[in-house]
């Protein structure tokens, strides 16, 4: 049986350290959900991605140290990072990865990674009780999209500032099914469009660093009120990171960089480990 190979890619820079760090592992056939749950509880980041080949593309699945996830931005660059840099994937050849999303194609342009997402919009929502104290923020506007509660505030001050309560929150998030709540305002920084920050403590992380699939959410929301398809944005958790948003319809373009900061392999009693039923 082929090792099975890991890495730790941090996502959405070109720095490492900073963006958002995933686990990449590429597996050498498919694995069953507890065994994949043991080992992104085992790497304890906010996302642990797994990557088998099949014929023509990828099957790619994600975790967080709690629960599998539908849909992550950041541990889908890292994995099209790890496939290309590590020769997995030759050239710049289009990847395909096959999720519980559908289908979502990667490409790349020297060190530059677009990924092909749909767009997951946000409608108009009441306030779930006692969300507004467990942030202690004042809203513009409150929506929901397919996985999270969306909030603009008025300033970038007010978004830095909030300090949440994360046992509260985590009550709230998950008597409403949503996977996180995201905070947002346009940027005072002329580089960037908005900036926003994203807190899902439901499933294992109180602040994710930067959230692709949440720009899903955020593209189409700032786009219609900012008047353009190109955004740049700015997720300003501790580490920090950029993402580039093209809104196309009923998909989003989400572009950013990616640096490799850990190879190695599962240990053989780690990898052919069977979890009890």
């Amino acid at each position: 049986m082929p090792p099975t190979r890991c890495f730790q890619v941090d996502a959405f820079t070109d720095r490492p350290f900073t963006g958002n760090p995933a686990a990449v592992c590429i597996l050498p056939e498919e694995r069953e959900a507890k065994w994949m749950q043991a080992v992104a509880a085992e790497m304890n980041l906010s996302e642990t991605a797994f990557v088998h080949r099949l014929r023509d593309d990828f099957a790619l699945r994600w975790f967080t140290p709690a629960t599998e996830v539908d849909l992550c931005g950041h541990a889908t660059l890292a994995s099209a990072h790890a496939l290309w840099s590590e020769g997995i994937v030759t050239g710049n050849k289009l990847i395909r990865f096959q999720t519980k999303s559908g289908a979502l194609t990667c490409t790349r342009e020297q060190h530059f990674i677009q990924l092909d997402f749909p767009a997951t919009p946000a409608k108009e929502s009441e306030l779930p009780e006692g969300l507004l104290d467990a942030l202690e923020v004042q809203p513009l506007f409150v929506g929901e999209s397919k996985f999270d509660k969306l909030i603009q505030v008025e300033s970038e001050h007010a978004v830095r500032g909030v300090k949440p309560d994360f046992a509260r929150l985590s009550e709230i998030l998950r008597d409403v099914s949503l996977r996180s709540v995201i905070v947002t305002s346009p940027s005072e920084d002329p580089q960037f469009d908005f900036i926003s920050r994203c807190f899902a403590p439901g499933v294992g992380i109180d602040e994710d660093p930067v959230t692709g699939s949440a720009h899903c959410c955020l593209g189409p929301y700032w786009s219609e009120r900012l008047g353009k398809t190109e955004l740049t944005a700015f997720q300003a958790s501790a580490r920090g990171g950029i993402v580039q948003v093209s809104v196309n319809g009923e998909r989003v373009a989400l572009g950013g960089n990616a640096v490799t900061v850990m190879r190695g392999e599962l240990s053989e009693i780690a990898a052919n480990f069977s979890t009890p039923r």
